[in-house]
Order: structure tokens, then C-alpha cells, then sequence
């Protein structure tokens, strides 16, 4: 594919801007409130993202520039509702084993080139290639796509896939089995279309701002690893007319209380609340500071895998530094910004889902601390014989006092030693990854709205079950919350053997903590799922 130099680019996009109706105007179309001449999102990120290619990025914040670059089949609305992105709509059979898309006939690479469907089967395939080794392989599998979990294992070609290009602008993907969500999982980064002859060309240095083609709002202008990455307006996206924001600029910032320091100076737009200073922030800037809930988990991993620590193996030894945790104490005075405790592993944020009730969740933390003092002096340790073992985190000041709070707690109260160890994100997602540790923390955000987003997780063969904890029971229940018109039941029972065996420790569930400059208009607070698209969002004129 030909592609646009970025001198071209920029020479590009400033006539676009020129020529924008909406900027022209001054107002915004809808609200009428007037805009700002500088239409730059400026926000910070803790750590630089993992990549940028859609069947690659494993991050959050990475997933946060690639919904930008790229449009999948579907995006989202403010709410969190399904809209269209590059499929104007789609129909199933009865049973609702075959999704067939219809493309718009308008929407268009950064070069210029129509998007078809085969762009959509071309960065399918690729995702299940073994080859390619994506880190989001098993999220291809869960979506139930035709013979995905065989490709995957390397028992059949990637053209067994259940995905057709029907023609240029039909896309027809046949399940292993009903899924009736299986529309909002085509949000996730992982289904976003690829330009193969760019990949083929450039191999893996096609994501660099030099080589890029991408379908979405945006194209990538400039990227310093571990400094900063700009996104500009997609003169060629289909909808480049209703688009208001102008430039995107990520700024990774490690230290959470610098990036405040900077966002009180002007220089951002967005930046996460430090731990604890959401309170007083909330009191001196009450239309800046805002919390809301997020469909996201944090909690602490056990190595299980076999050649993990041989003390996590003893059930009463996880179940005594679960109770432990005082979490009341971690939300309320090391947090402080609404974050609600967590006695389940899937948030209660999440759609049609009630946490089931816990042993754990109705004691007073006095009967936890004494039922943890009881277990591991069963399980032989005390005074004489202290348990010991080290855990770690990624740098992040709010991570380093929830890891030293929980180490006081268990010091305090049961005498255990529990050395800390903080790493860079890369290297921490590689150690966690190759069960390199004790005791890990551990998050996830939601990849739909669903509870098995989360329990999934824990089954023996995600990707992301790090700590390698196995349960045949759980594999079976989720197997069977696939094709399940009613899937209560089973998700409860799924949370029982989580609270019964312990192989996590949930801590809290999170909320979205910012410091948001009030001249940003329409974040999408009412997403749990946190699914922002930058061409949604306007800057006010001050």
C-alpha cells in the first residue's frame, strides 16, 4: 500500500480542519457550546504501552491508543451501548451460530484503500496464528469462532477459521456454538481489521509512525517509547467531519504525583488520582475531580503452578492472608476515592451480575484476623516457624502502599515476612508470565460486559492465568456458560470455588479516579467498561 509521508499528512489534516464545518461554526452541532481553537487531548499514562498492533497489544493503555488507530466492527456510545464502526449492522441465524456484517462502503484506510472484509480475516487469522503467538489468542478461542481453539493448538491451518469474506463489503463468521454477546465482543481490540501488505512489507516495524496504515480516527504521528505517542486526525476516516478533537498526545509520567503536579500547571488535560488525595481534591476542585465505577478488578495471585512456592499449595495458608487483608482500611484511607472492597473476583459493575454472598464478606474483620490466626497455625506456621515469601508489583506509588499496607497487616497480625519487589511493566508482565514469582498483583478491566471477562481468567487454559491455577470443575462450568441461555447458576457456583479454594486475592474493585479538566466535553463516565474514543470528546472554550 502507498502511504501518506507524515509531512503530507499534517499538510492534510490542517485542510481538513480548515474546511470542518463543526470548527468553522465554533459551537459544538449538538450542545452548542462553544470550542476551543487548540483541539489537543493531552493525558497521562503510567507506562508505555505494549504495542500498538491490534492482535498484539495486551494493555490497557495500549488498547486506549489502538481504538483510536483502528475500528473494529462495532464501537460504543457513551453508555456503553453497541453502535456501529466499520459494520453498518449485522443479522444472525436462528440460533445464532452465524454473524453476518455488512461493511460500509465508505470507510477507508489512512492511504486511502477501501476497508473490506478480508482485511477482517486477514487480522482473524493472524490473531489465531501460532505463529504470530498473540497474547490475546485465548480471547480468540472464548469467542467461540469455528475451529479457533484447533488452529490455536496447531491441529488445523488458520483458513479452517470460521470467517469468510462473503464479498468486499459481507463478513460472515460462523460459531462452534451460540454466544449471544459474541456482537460486543467485536469491540475488543484483538477483532480489529490489519492491513496485510503493509505487515508483509515491513514486518514487525509496521506499527512505527513511519509505516502505519490504520482505519480508525486517528494515525500514529510520533511515538518516543517510554516518553510519549501523538495521534492526528484520519483525513480518510469515514466519519473525519464529526470528529472534533485534533491531536491526542499520551504522555508517560511513572510517578502519579508529578503527572498531578503537571496537570495543576496546565500541561494535561487527564490524570489518575494519587492514592489517598482524592478527598482533598474532590473539596478544592469539585467539577475536576470525579470517581465512577469502572468494570475492572485488582487483586494478588498465588503461584500455582508446579513449581511455585511449596507454602501456596496448602489451601489454609492462601485462605489465612486473604482474610488478612484488612480492605476496608485500603479503600478508605490508602485509596480514597470510592473504590469498593472486593470479596468476589468479578466486580459488581458488571451487567446482570450480583456477587454471590461469602463466609468471608459477612465476618467482622476481628473474625477473619481470628480465623487467619487459626488456619495457619494449622497449616504449621507461627512464632517458631514464620511464613515467608516475597511479592511483586509494578512501579506505581499506589501500588507500592497497597503492597506495603497488606504486608503491615500480615506482619502485624500473623507474623508472616513478606519481602516487596516492585518492577517496570515489561519486565513484570514477563516474570508474572513466566510464573517467575510468589505472590503477584494482578488487575483486569473488563474486555465486554459479561461476567465470564472475568472468571475466564482463572480457567486452566487462559492466557492470563498467570498464577497457573487449575480446576476442572471451573473449566466445566464455563464451558457451559457459553452456550447457556441462563448463566446466573453457574457464575455463582464458579465464585464459591473461587472463595473456597483461594488461588486469588481480591482487594477492591476500581473506580475511575481522575483529575479531568472541565473544558473536556463527553467522557463516557456511564461506560463501566471505560471504551473511550478520542472522536467523541470536544475541547469548551474556556
Amino acid at each position: 500500500m502507498k502511504h501518506i509521508r507524515n509531512s503530507a499528512l499534517a499538510t492534510l489534516v490542517a485542510t481538513t480542519m480548515l474546511a470542518s464545518p463543526v470548527l468553522a461554526a465554533g459551537t459544538h452541532p449538538t450542545t452548542g457550546e462553544p470550542l476551543a481553537d487548540d483541539q489537543t487531548f493531552t493525558y497521562r499514562v503510567l507506562d508505555e504501552h505494549s504495542s500498538v498492533d491490534p492482535q498484539v497489544v495486551e494493555d490497557v493503555t495500549g488498547a486506549e491508543v489502538v481504538r483510536d488507530l483502528f475500528e473494529g466492527l462495532m464501537n460504543q456510545d457513551e453508555e456503553g451501548n453497541l453502535v456501529p464502526g466499520v459494520a453498518t449492522g449485522f443479522t444472525t441465524n436462528d440460533d445464532k451460530t452465524v454473524y453476518t456484517f455488512t461493511l460500509r462502503d465508505n470507510a477507508k484506510w489512512s492511504n486511502g484503500d477501501p476497508v473490506v472484509a478480508g482485511d477482517f480475516v486477514y487480522a482473524w487469522q493472524r490473531a489465531v496464528d501460532p505463529e504470530l503467538s498473540s497474547p490475546y489468542a485465548w480471547y480468540m478461542e472464548i469467542t467461540s469462532i469455528e475451529n479457533a481453539a484447533k488452529i490455536i493448538a496447531g491441529d488445523a491451518p488458520i483458513t479452517d477459521l470460521g470467517v469468510k469474506a462473503i464479498d468486499d463489503r459481507t463478513l460472515e463468521i460462523r460459531l462452534s456454538a451460540p454466544l449471544p454477546y459474541f456482537a460486543t465482543m467485536t469491540t475488543h481490540s484483538t477483532l480489529f481489521p490489519a492491513p496485510r501488505s503493509v505487515i508483509e512489507a515491513h514486518g514487525a516495524d509496521w506499527t512505527k509512525p513511519e509505516n502505519i496504515v490504520s482505519n480508525g480516527a486517528y494515525v500514529l504521528t510520533e511515538h518516543l517509547p517510554n516518553e510519549r505517542s501523538v495521534r492526528e486526525r484520519n483525513p480518510m476516516y469515514w466519519d473525519n467531519e464529526n470528529t472534533i478533537i485534533d491531536k491526542v498526545v499520551a504522555l508517560v509520567i511513572n510517578d502519579e504525583n508529578v503527572a498531578l503536579t503537571r496537570y495543576m500547571a496546565g500541561e494535561l488535560d487527564r490524570t489518575e488520582v494519587p492514592a489517598g488525595q482524592f478527598p482533598r481534591l474532590k473539596e478544592e476542585h469539585p467539577e475536576e475531580a470525579i470517581s465512577f465505577p469502572r468494570l475492572c478488578n485488582y487483586y494478588y495471585t498465588f503461584n500455582l503452578s508446579n513449581d511455585g512456592p511449596e507454602q501456596f499449595k496448602d489451601v489454609r495458608v492462601r485462605k489465612a492472608l486473604a482474610m488478612a487483608v484488612d480492605r476496608k482500611i485500603i479503600v478508605e484511607n490508602v485509596l480514597a476515592g470510592g473504590q469498593p472492597e472486593a470479596y468476589s473476583f468479578t466486580p459488581a459493575a458488571v451487567a446482570n451480575f450480583e456477587p454471590p454472598a461469602s463466609e468471608m464478606a459477612s465476618m467482622t474483620q476481628a473474625e477473619r484476623d481470628a480465623k487467619a490466626k487459626e488456619l495457619l497455625a494449622e497449616a504449621g506456621y507461627g512464632p517458631d516457624n514464620p511464613l515467608k515469601f516475597s511479592m511483586i508489583y509494578n512501579t506505581s506509588e499506589s501500588h507500592k502502599k497497597i503492597a506495603v499496607a497488606m504486608s503491615q497487616m500480615w506482619k502485624q497480625k500473623l507474623g508472616v515476612e513478606a519481602e516487596l519487589g516492585n518492577m517496570e511493566w515489561k519486565v513484570f508482565l514477563e516474570t508474572r508470565g513466566n510464573q517467575d514469582f510468589e505472590l503477584a498483583r494482578g488487575a483486569w478491566c473488563g474486555d465486554y460486559n459479561e461476567a465470564s471477562t472475568f472468571l475466564d481468567l482463572l480457567t486452566t487454559p487462559s492466557g492470563y492465568n498467570d498464577g497457573k491455577f487449575s480446576s476442572a470443575e471451573i473449566d466445566s462450568l464455563m464451558t457451559q456458560a457459553r452456550t447457556a441461555s441462563e448463566t446466573s447458576d453457574l457464575y455463582t457456583r464458579v465464585e464459591a470455588i473461587i472463595a473456597q479454594e483461594q488461588p486469588v486475592i481480591p482487594i477492591y474493585h476500581y473506580a475511575g479516579v481522575y483529575m479531568l479538566d472541565s473544558d473536556v466535553g463527553n467522557w463516557p463516565v456511564n461506560n463501566v467498561e471505560q471504551n473511550w474514543y478520542s472522536k467523541n470528546l470536544y475541547k469548551i472554550a474556556e
